[in-house]
Protein backbone atom coordinates (compact mmCIF):
# COMPACT_ATOMS: atom_id res chain seq x y z
CA UNK A 1 0.00 0.00 0.00
CA UNK A 2 1.45 3.41 -1.08
CA UNK A 3 1.79 6.17 1.48
CA UNK A 4 -0.19 9.44 1.03
CA UNK A 5 1.78 12.24 -0.58
CA UNK A 6 1.64 14.47 2.51
CA UNK A 7 3.00 11.68 4.74
CA UNK A 8 5.71 11.01 2.16
CA UNK A 9 6.81 14.68 2.27
CA UNK A 10 7.17 14.47 6.08
CA UNK A 11 9.79 11.78 5.55
CA UNK A 12 11.84 13.85 3.10
CA UNK A 13 15.20 15.27 3.99
CA UNK A 14 15.38 18.86 5.19
CA UNK A 15 17.28 20.06 2.10
CA UNK A 16 14.70 18.61 -0.27
CA UNK A 17 11.81 20.30 1.54
CA UNK A 18 13.60 23.68 1.63
CA UNK A 19 14.49 23.41 -2.08
CA UNK A 20 10.92 22.58 -3.10
CA UNK A 21 9.55 25.42 -0.95
CA UNK A 22 12.01 27.93 -2.46
CA UNK A 23 11.00 26.85 -5.95
CA UNK A 24 7.31 27.29 -5.13
CA UNK A 25 7.94 30.75 -3.64
CA UNK A 26 9.82 31.76 -6.79
CA UNK A 27 7.05 30.48 -9.10
CA UNK A 28 4.33 32.26 -7.10
CA UNK A 29 6.35 35.51 -7.09
CA UNK A 30 6.86 35.38 -10.86
CA UNK A 31 3.18 34.63 -11.42
CA UNK A 32 2.15 37.47 -9.10
CA UNK A 33 4.51 39.82 -10.96
CA UNK A 34 3.56 38.88 -14.52
CA UNK A 35 -0.22 38.35 -14.13
CA UNK A 36 -2.27 41.49 -13.71
CA UNK A 37 -5.84 41.37 -12.33
CA UNK A 38 -7.72 42.94 -9.47
CA UNK A 39 -6.75 40.30 -6.85
CA UNK A 40 -3.59 39.26 -5.05
CA UNK A 41 -1.85 35.89 -5.37
CA UNK A 42 -0.26 36.21 -1.92
CA UNK A 43 -2.50 33.45 -0.49
CA UNK A 44 -0.59 30.93 -2.64
CA UNK A 45 2.44 31.37 -0.36
CA UNK A 46 0.53 29.16 2.14
CA UNK A 47 1.67 26.02 0.29
CA UNK A 48 5.42 26.56 0.67
CA UNK A 49 4.75 27.64 4.28
CA UNK A 50 2.96 24.33 4.85
CA UNK A 51 6.06 22.52 3.62
CA UNK A 52 8.51 24.65 5.61
CA UNK A 53 6.45 24.11 8.77
CA UNK A 54 7.66 20.49 8.73
CA UNK A 55 11.36 21.43 8.96
CA UNK A 56 11.61 25.01 10.35
CA UNK A 57 11.16 26.22 13.91
CA UNK A 58 8.79 29.05 14.89
CA UNK A 59 11.18 31.93 14.21
CA UNK A 60 12.14 30.52 10.84
CA UNK A 61 8.48 30.27 9.85
CA UNK A 62 7.84 33.89 10.93
CA UNK A 63 10.86 35.08 8.93
CA UNK A 64 9.67 33.25 5.76
CA UNK A 65 6.14 34.66 6.30
CA UNK A 66 7.56 38.21 6.47
CA UNK A 67 9.58 37.61 3.32
CA UNK A 68 6.55 36.30 1.41
CA UNK A 69 4.47 39.26 2.64
CA UNK A 70 7.15 41.60 1.33
CA UNK A 71 7.11 39.91 -2.08
CA UNK A 72 3.32 40.10 -2.25
CA UNK A 73 3.39 43.81 -1.31
CA UNK A 74 6.00 44.74 -3.93
CA UNK A 75 4.89 42.59 -6.83
CA UNK A 76 1.12 43.21 -6.62
CA UNK A 77 0.47 46.40 -4.58
CA UNK A 78 -3.02 47.41 -3.48
CA UNK A 79 -4.08 51.06 -3.39
CA UNK A 80 -2.13 52.93 -0.74
CA UNK A 81 -5.08 53.35 1.63
CA UNK A 82 -5.50 49.50 2.02
CA UNK A 83 -1.89 48.36 1.61
CA UNK A 84 -0.99 48.06 5.31
CA UNK A 85 -4.17 46.15 6.21
CA UNK A 86 -3.61 43.77 3.31
CA UNK A 87 -0.01 43.09 4.40
CA UNK A 88 -1.12 42.40 7.97
CA UNK A 89 -3.75 39.94 6.79
CA UNK A 90 -1.36 38.12 4.46
CA UNK A 91 1.33 37.88 7.16
CA UNK A 92 -1.12 36.51 9.75
CA UNK A 93 -2.44 33.93 7.30
CA UNK A 94 1.02 32.76 6.22
CA UNK A 95 2.47 32.69 9.75
CA UNK A 96 -0.56 30.86 11.14
CA UNK A 97 -0.41 28.34 8.32
CA UNK A 98 3.29 27.67 8.90
CA UNK A 99 2.94 27.40 12.69
CA UNK A 100 -0.10 25.14 12.35
CA UNK A 101 1.84 22.94 9.94
CA UNK A 102 4.72 22.82 12.41
CA UNK A 103 2.40 21.78 15.27
CA UNK A 104 0.71 19.08 13.20
CA UNK A 105 4.06 17.80 11.94
CA UNK A 106 5.55 17.60 15.44
CA UNK A 107 2.44 15.83 16.69
CA UNK A 108 2.57 13.36 13.84
CA UNK A 109 6.25 12.64 14.44
CA UNK A 110 5.67 12.13 18.18
CA UNK A 111 2.91 9.69 17.34
CA UNK A 112 5.20 7.87 14.91
CA UNK A 113 7.97 7.65 17.52
CA UNK A 114 5.49 6.41 20.09
CA UNK A 115 4.09 3.89 17.62
CA UNK A 116 7.59 2.66 16.77
CA UNK A 117 8.44 2.31 20.45
CA UNK A 118 5.17 0.48 21.03
CA UNK A 119 5.86 -1.87 18.14
CA UNK A 120 9.34 -2.51 19.53
CA UNK A 121 7.89 -3.25 22.98
CA UNK A 122 5.23 -5.50 21.48
CA UNK A 123 7.89 -7.39 19.53
CA UNK A 124 10.06 -7.73 22.64
CA UNK A 125 7.05 -8.87 24.67
CA UNK A 126 6.11 -11.35 21.98
CA UNK A 127 9.68 -12.71 21.91
CA UNK A 128 9.71 -12.99 25.72
CA UNK A 129 6.35 -14.76 25.68
CA UNK A 130 7.60 -17.16 23.03
CA UNK A 131 10.76 -17.89 25.05
CA UNK A 132 8.72 -18.34 28.23
CA UNK A 133 6.27 -20.61 26.44
CA UNK A 134 9.14 -22.66 25.02
CA UNK A 135 10.75 -22.85 28.46
CA UNK A 136 7.51 -24.02 30.07
CA UNK A 137 6.72 -26.52 27.33
CA UNK A 138 10.24 -27.99 27.36
CA UNK A 139 10.65 -27.96 31.14
CA UNK A 140 11.09 -31.41 32.74
CA UNK A 141 9.25 -30.07 35.80
CA UNK A 142 5.47 -29.82 35.83
CA UNK A 143 4.18 -26.23 35.64
CA UNK A 144 0.56 -25.39 36.54
CA UNK A 145 -1.50 -22.23 36.98
CA UNK A 146 -4.85 -22.34 38.75
CA UNK A 147 -7.75 -20.22 39.85
CA UNK A 148 -8.52 -19.57 43.51
CA UNK A 149 -11.00 -22.47 43.54
CA UNK A 150 -8.35 -24.91 42.27
CA UNK A 151 -9.43 -25.08 38.62
CA UNK A 152 -6.42 -25.67 36.39
CA UNK A 153 -5.93 -22.97 33.75
CA UNK A 154 -2.60 -23.99 32.18
CA UNK A 155 -0.48 -27.13 32.30
CA UNK A 156 2.66 -27.97 30.37
CA UNK A 157 3.39 -31.40 28.80
CA UNK A 158 5.44 -32.47 31.83
CA UNK A 159 2.40 -31.93 34.07
CA UNK A 160 0.26 -34.16 31.85
CA UNK A 161 2.95 -36.81 31.86
CA UNK A 162 3.41 -36.63 35.64
CA UNK A 163 -0.32 -36.93 36.32
CA UNK A 164 -0.83 -39.60 33.65
CA UNK A 165 -3.20 -37.67 31.36
CA UNK A 166 -3.31 -37.17 27.58
CA UNK A 167 -2.02 -33.79 26.31
CA UNK A 168 -4.27 -30.74 26.64
CA UNK A 169 -6.71 -32.46 29.00
CA UNK A 170 -5.72 -30.93 32.35
CA UNK A 171 -7.17 -27.40 31.89
CA UNK A 172 -10.60 -27.23 33.47
CA UNK A 173 -9.96 -30.03 36.02
CA UNK A 174 -9.58 -29.57 39.77
CA UNK A 175 -6.04 -29.77 41.17
CA UNK A 176 -7.37 -31.26 44.42
CA UNK A 177 -8.03 -34.47 42.49
CA UNK A 178 -4.29 -34.92 41.97
CA UNK A 179 -2.49 -32.75 44.58
CA UNK A 180 -4.91 -32.28 47.51
CA UNK A 181 -2.56 -29.92 49.38
CA UNK A 182 -2.57 -27.42 46.51
CA UNK A 183 -6.36 -27.40 46.52
CA UNK A 184 -6.41 -26.28 50.17
CA UNK A 185 -4.20 -23.19 49.80
CA UNK A 186 -6.24 -20.13 50.88
CA UNK A 187 -7.07 -17.44 48.36
CA UNK A 188 -5.06 -14.20 48.36
CA UNK A 189 -7.50 -11.72 49.85
CA UNK A 190 -6.74 -8.64 52.00
CA UNK A 191 -6.16 -9.27 55.67
CA UNK A 192 -9.09 -6.95 56.38
CA UNK A 193 -11.89 -5.59 54.26
CA UNK A 194 -10.05 -2.28 53.95
CA UNK A 195 -6.53 -3.69 54.14
CA UNK A 196 -4.19 -2.43 51.43
CA UNK A 197 -1.90 -5.48 51.26
CA UNK A 198 -3.11 -9.02 50.50
CA UNK A 199 -1.73 -12.24 51.93
CA UNK A 200 0.83 -13.57 49.48
CA UNK A 201 2.29 -17.06 49.54
CA UNK A 202 5.72 -17.93 48.14
CA UNK A 203 6.99 -21.17 49.59
CA UNK A 204 7.63 -24.84 48.98
CA UNK A 205 6.41 -28.10 50.42
CA UNK A 206 6.76 -31.83 49.99
CA UNK A 207 3.53 -33.71 49.59
CA UNK A 208 1.99 -36.79 48.07
CA UNK A 209 0.06 -36.73 44.83
CA UNK A 210 -2.07 -39.15 42.87
CA UNK A 211 -2.00 -39.89 39.17
CA UNK A 212 -5.07 -40.45 37.05
CA UNK A 213 -4.70 -44.23 37.41
CA UNK A 214 -4.54 -44.00 41.21
CA UNK A 215 -0.75 -44.41 41.55
CA UNK A 216 0.66 -42.39 44.45
CA UNK A 217 3.89 -40.42 44.11
CA UNK A 218 5.98 -38.01 46.20
CA UNK A 219 6.45 -34.48 44.89
CA UNK A 220 8.35 -31.32 45.81
CA UNK A 221 6.02 -28.38 45.15
CA UNK A 222 7.17 -24.77 44.71
CA UNK A 223 4.20 -22.41 44.49
CA UNK A 224 3.24 -18.75 44.73
CA UNK A 225 -0.01 -16.79 44.68
CA UNK A 226 -0.66 -13.58 42.79
CA UNK A 227 -3.54 -11.35 41.75
CA UNK A 228 -4.78 -10.49 38.27
CA UNK A 229 -7.63 -8.43 36.91
CA UNK A 230 -9.62 -11.65 36.59
CA UNK A 231 -9.02 -12.63 40.23
CA UNK A 232 -6.44 -14.44 42.38
CA UNK A 233 -4.22 -17.05 40.77
CA UNK A 234 -1.86 -19.79 41.95
CA UNK A 235 1.27 -20.88 40.07
CA UNK A 236 3.01 -24.13 41.01
CA UNK A 237 6.07 -26.07 39.89
CA UNK A 238 6.13 -29.80 40.72
CA UNK A 239 9.05 -32.23 40.71
CA UNK A 240 8.50 -35.97 41.11
CA UNK A 241 10.89 -37.14 43.86
CA UNK A 242 9.66 -40.72 44.15
CA UNK A 243 12.83 -42.10 42.61
CA UNK A 244 14.95 -40.04 44.99
CA UNK A 245 12.98 -41.43 47.93
CA UNK A 246 13.48 -44.97 46.70
CA UNK A 247 17.21 -44.42 46.28
CA UNK A 248 17.48 -42.90 49.74
CA UNK A 249 15.59 -45.75 51.35
CA UNK A 250 17.57 -48.36 49.44
CA UNK A 251 20.81 -46.70 50.55
CA UNK A 252 19.59 -46.61 54.15
CA UNK A 253 18.65 -50.27 53.93
CA UNK A 254 22.06 -51.09 52.50
CA UNK A 255 23.72 -49.22 55.34
CA UNK A 256 21.53 -51.00 57.86
CA UNK A 257 22.42 -54.38 56.39
CA UNK A 258 26.12 -53.53 56.40
CA UNK A 259 25.92 -52.36 59.99
CA UNK A 260 24.00 -55.51 60.91
CA UNK A 261 26.71 -57.69 59.38
CA UNK A 262 29.34 -55.88 61.40
CA UNK A 263 27.22 -56.22 64.55
CA UNK A 264 26.72 -59.92 63.90
CA UNK A 265 30.47 -60.27 63.43
CA UNK A 266 31.08 -58.54 66.76
CA UNK A 267 28.54 -60.72 68.57
CA UNK A 268 29.88 -63.85 66.88
CA UNK A 269 33.38 -62.90 67.97
CA UNK A 270 32.26 -62.54 71.58
CA UNK A 271 30.30 -65.80 71.40
CA UNK A 272 33.32 -67.57 69.98
CA UNK A 273 35.46 -66.28 72.82
CA UNK A 274 32.96 -67.52 75.40
CA UNK A 275 32.69 -70.86 73.63
CA UNK A 276 36.47 -71.12 73.62
CA UNK A 277 36.57 -70.55 77.36
CA UNK A 278 33.82 -73.13 77.97
CA UNK A 279 35.64 -75.55 75.68
CA UNK A 280 38.80 -75.25 77.77
CA UNK A 281 36.84 -75.95 80.96
CA UNK A 282 35.14 -78.90 79.26
CA UNK A 283 38.48 -80.27 78.11
CA UNK A 284 39.94 -79.97 81.63
CA UNK A 285 36.99 -81.79 83.12
CA UNK A 286 37.33 -84.48 80.48
CA UNK A 287 40.98 -85.03 81.33
CA UNK A 288 40.14 -85.30 85.03
CA UNK A 289 37.84 -88.22 84.29
CA UNK A 290 35.33 -87.25 86.95
CA UNK A 291 32.48 -86.91 84.46
CA UNK A 292 33.54 -89.69 82.11
CA UNK A 293 30.56 -91.47 80.65
CA UNK A 294 28.10 -88.77 81.69
CA UNK A 295 25.81 -88.30 78.71
CA UNK A 296 24.76 -84.79 79.70
CA UNK A 297 28.41 -83.75 79.99
CA UNK A 298 29.18 -85.16 76.55
CA UNK A 299 26.08 -83.44 75.08
CA UNK A 300 27.25 -80.15 76.59
CA UNK A 301 30.61 -80.57 74.84
CA UNK A 302 28.88 -81.20 71.51
CA UNK A 303 26.71 -78.12 71.94
CA UNK A 304 29.72 -75.93 72.75
CA UNK A 305 31.64 -77.24 69.73
CA UNK A 306 28.66 -76.70 67.41
CA UNK A 307 28.05 -73.19 68.73
CA UNK A 308 31.74 -72.34 68.25
CA UNK A 309 31.61 -73.56 64.65
CA UNK A 310 28.50 -71.49 63.97
CA UNK A 311 30.11 -68.35 65.39
CA UNK A 312 33.31 -68.95 63.41
CA UNK A 313 31.35 -69.55 60.20
CA UNK A 314 29.29 -66.37 60.63
CA UNK A 315 32.35 -64.32 61.45
CA UNK A 316 34.19 -65.70 58.42
CA UNK A 317 31.22 -64.97 56.13
CA UNK A 318 30.87 -61.43 57.40
CA UNK A 319 34.61 -60.78 57.08
CA UNK A 320 34.60 -62.03 53.51
CA UNK A 321 31.72 -59.69 52.68
CA UNK A 322 33.54 -56.77 54.24
CA UNK A 323 36.69 -57.61 52.29
CA UNK A 324 34.80 -57.86 49.02
CA UNK A 325 33.07 -54.60 49.88
CA UNK A 326 36.43 -52.94 50.42
CA UNK A 327 37.67 -54.19 47.08
CA UNK A 328 34.69 -52.66 45.40
CA UNK A 329 34.84 -49.45 47.40
CA UNK A 330 34.03 -46.52 45.19
CA UNK A 331 35.61 -43.10 44.92
CA UNK A 332 34.06 -40.15 46.69
CA UNK A 333 34.75 -36.44 46.46
CA UNK A 334 35.66 -35.25 49.94
CA UNK A 335 34.54 -31.72 49.07
CA UNK A 336 30.94 -32.85 48.61
CA UNK A 337 30.98 -34.98 51.76
CA UNK A 338 32.28 -32.13 53.91
CA UNK A 339 29.77 -29.75 52.30
CA UNK A 340 26.92 -32.08 53.32
CA UNK A 341 28.43 -32.42 56.79
CA UNK A 342 28.56 -28.63 57.10
CA UNK A 343 24.91 -28.32 56.11
CA UNK A 344 23.99 -30.73 58.92
CA UNK A 345 26.35 -29.43 61.61
CA UNK A 346 26.09 -25.64 61.36
CA UNK A 347 22.44 -25.27 62.47
CA UNK A 348 22.96 -27.74 65.35
CA UNK A 349 26.16 -26.03 66.51
CA UNK A 350 24.56 -22.61 66.34
CA UNK A 351 21.60 -23.83 68.37
CA UNK A 352 23.87 -25.34 71.07
CA UNK A 353 26.36 -22.45 71.18
CA UNK A 354 29.24 -24.45 69.71
CA UNK A 355 31.98 -22.60 67.80
CA UNK A 356 32.44 -24.59 64.59
CA UNK A 357 35.82 -24.29 62.84
CA UNK A 358 36.91 -25.71 59.47
CA UNK A 359 40.67 -26.01 58.87
CA UNK A 360 42.52 -27.08 55.72
CA UNK A 361 45.69 -26.25 53.74
CA UNK A 362 45.42 -23.45 51.16
CA UNK A 363 43.84 -24.41 47.83
CA UNK A 364 43.22 -27.98 49.01
CA UNK A 365 39.68 -27.94 47.68
CA UNK A 366 40.40 -25.97 44.52
CA UNK A 367 40.03 -29.26 42.62
CA UNK A 368 38.12 -32.48 43.33
CA UNK A 369 39.62 -34.30 46.29
CA UNK A 370 38.92 -37.98 45.60
CA UNK A 371 39.36 -40.59 48.32
CA UNK A 372 38.64 -44.30 48.43
CA UNK A 373 35.47 -44.45 50.48
CA UNK A 374 31.77 -45.01 50.37
CA UNK A 375 30.14 -41.58 50.47
CA UNK A 376 27.28 -42.48 52.81
CA UNK A 377 29.43 -44.58 55.16
CA UNK A 378 32.06 -41.86 55.53
CA UNK A 379 29.39 -39.25 56.16
CA UNK A 380 27.85 -41.49 58.84
CA UNK A 381 31.24 -41.86 60.53
CA UNK A 382 31.80 -38.09 60.57
CA UNK A 383 28.30 -37.50 61.92
CA UNK A 384 28.78 -40.10 64.65
CA UNK A 385 32.07 -38.51 65.80
CA UNK A 386 30.53 -35.02 65.65
CA UNK A 387 27.55 -36.10 67.74
CA UNK A 388 29.88 -37.65 70.32
CA UNK A 389 31.73 -34.33 70.51
CA UNK A 390 28.47 -32.41 70.88
CA UNK A 391 27.45 -34.58 73.82
CA UNK A 392 30.88 -34.08 75.42
CA UNK A 393 30.67 -30.30 74.97
CA UNK A 394 27.44 -30.10 76.95
CA UNK A 395 29.48 -30.27 80.18
CA UNK A 396 31.96 -27.45 79.40
CA UNK A 397 31.70 -23.68 79.09
CA UNK A 398 34.08 -23.14 76.17
CA UNK A 399 32.59 -25.13 73.31
CA UNK A 400 34.66 -25.57 70.16
CA UNK A 401 34.37 -28.23 67.46
CA UNK A 402 37.01 -28.30 64.73
CA UNK A 403 37.05 -30.31 61.50
CA UNK A 404 40.62 -30.30 60.18
CA UNK A 405 41.71 -31.77 56.83
CA UNK A 406 45.36 -32.35 55.92
CA UNK A 407 47.56 -34.40 53.60
CA UNK A 408 50.16 -36.99 54.54
CA UNK A 409 52.62 -38.87 52.38
CA UNK A 410 54.43 -42.09 53.11
CA UNK A 411 56.83 -44.11 50.98
CA UNK A 412 55.04 -47.30 51.96
CA UNK A 413 51.34 -46.37 51.95
CA UNK A 414 51.42 -43.46 49.45
CA UNK A 415 49.21 -40.38 49.58
CA UNK A 416 46.77 -40.19 52.48
CA UNK A 417 44.09 -37.75 53.55
CA UNK A 418 43.66 -37.11 57.28
CA UNK A 419 40.47 -35.76 58.80
CA UNK A 420 40.60 -34.82 62.47
CA UNK A 421 37.52 -34.22 64.60
CA UNK A 422 38.72 -32.11 67.52
CA UNK A 423 36.61 -30.84 70.42
CA UNK A 424 37.35 -28.84 73.57
CA UNK A 425 35.45 -31.21 75.81
CA UNK A 426 36.67 -32.91 78.99
CA UNK A 427 38.41 -35.64 76.99
CA UNK A 428 38.32 -39.41 77.41
CA UNK A 429 39.50 -40.82 80.77
CA UNK A 430 42.75 -42.77 80.81
CA UNK A 431 42.23 -46.51 80.55
CA UNK A 432 38.95 -46.29 78.65
CA UNK A 433 38.68 -49.11 76.15
CA UNK A 434 37.49 -47.57 72.88
CA UNK A 435 36.24 -49.31 69.73
CA UNK A 436 34.89 -52.30 71.70
CA UNK A 437 31.19 -53.11 71.55
CA UNK A 438 28.89 -54.01 74.41
CA UNK A 439 31.23 -52.81 77.15
CA UNK A 440 30.02 -51.70 80.55
CA UNK A 441 29.50 -48.01 81.21
CA UNK A 442 29.12 -47.07 77.52
CA UNK A 443 26.22 -44.95 76.29
CA UNK A 444 23.50 -47.09 74.74
CA UNK A 445 25.15 -50.21 73.27
CA UNK A 446 28.57 -48.60 72.78
CA UNK A 447 28.58 -49.64 69.12
CA UNK A 448 29.10 -46.18 67.58
CA UNK A 449 32.89 -46.09 67.56
CA UNK A 450 33.15 -49.80 66.84
CA UNK A 451 30.94 -49.55 63.76
CA UNK A 452 32.65 -46.32 62.66
CA UNK A 453 36.06 -47.96 62.68
CA UNK A 454 34.60 -51.00 60.90
CA UNK A 455 33.22 -48.72 58.18
CA UNK A 456 36.59 -47.01 57.80
CA UNK A 457 38.45 -50.30 57.54
CA UNK A 458 35.91 -51.62 55.04
CA UNK A 459 37.35 -49.19 52.47
CA UNK A 460 40.97 -49.66 53.65
CA UNK A 461 41.00 -46.62 55.88
CA UNK A 462 41.35 -46.37 59.64
CA UNK A 463 39.94 -44.55 62.67
CA UNK A 464 41.89 -43.98 65.86
CA UNK A 465 42.15 -41.63 68.80
CA UNK A 466 45.06 -39.24 69.14
CA UNK A 467 46.32 -38.38 72.61
CA UNK A 468 46.09 -34.65 73.37
CA UNK A 469 46.58 -32.59 76.52
CA UNK A 470 43.07 -31.14 76.36
CA UNK A 471 39.87 -32.15 74.68
CA UNK A 472 39.53 -35.15 72.41
CA UNK A 473 40.80 -35.84 68.88
CA UNK A 474 39.82 -38.61 66.50
CA UNK A 475 41.79 -39.18 63.30
CA UNK A 476 40.23 -40.58 60.13
CA UNK A 477 42.79 -41.85 57.62
CA UNK A 478 41.75 -42.27 53.97
CA UNK A 479 43.52 -43.43 50.83
CA UNK A 480 43.88 -40.72 48.20
CA UNK A 481 42.88 -41.75 44.69
CA UNK A 482 42.94 -38.24 43.22
CA UNK A 483 45.33 -37.31 40.43
CA UNK A 484 44.82 -33.60 41.05
CA UNK A 485 46.85 -33.23 44.28
CA UNK A 486 49.41 -30.47 44.36
CA UNK A 487 52.61 -32.06 45.67
CA UNK A 488 53.80 -28.66 46.85
CA UNK A 489 51.00 -28.38 49.41
CA UNK A 490 52.38 -28.16 52.94
CA UNK A 491 51.89 -31.14 55.20
CA UNK A 492 51.39 -28.90 58.20
CA UNK A 493 47.88 -27.53 58.48
CA UNK A 494 47.35 -23.86 57.80
CA UNK A 495 44.23 -22.66 59.50
CA UNK A 496 41.66 -21.18 57.20
CA UNK A 497 38.63 -20.68 59.39
CA UNK A 498 35.26 -20.71 57.76
CA UNK A 499 32.51 -18.59 59.26
CA UNK A 500 31.60 -20.48 62.37
CA UNK A 501 28.52 -20.57 64.49
CA UNK A 502 28.95 -19.24 67.99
Amino acid sequence: MTKPFTIGILQWRRGAVVGLSAALIALIAIADWRIEFNATLGFLYMFPLLLLGSVFNGWGIVAVALFCTFLSDRLDPFPMDAEFARDQLIFLILATTGLLSRGLTNGYRREMRGLAQLEKEVAARRAAEEQLEFLIDSSPAAVLTMKADGEILLANPAAHQMLGLPPQTLPGRQIARYIPELGSIPSIEPLEATGPSPRMFRTEMQTRGQRENGEVFLADVFFSTYKTAAGPRLAALLVDTSERLREREETSLQQLLEGSRILVAAVSHEVRNVCGAIGIVHENLTRSGKLAGNQDFEALGSLVETLSKIASLELKSTTERSSSGAAKSSRADLRDILADLRIVLEPVCEENGIHLVWTSPPNLFAKPLLVQADRHSLLQVLLNLSQNSQRALERVDHKTLEIAVSLAHSATIGERVHIRVIDSGPGIPVGTQLFQPLQKGADATGLGLYLSRAFMRSFRGDLRQETTETGCTFLLELISVSDSFDSALPLKENATHAPAAS
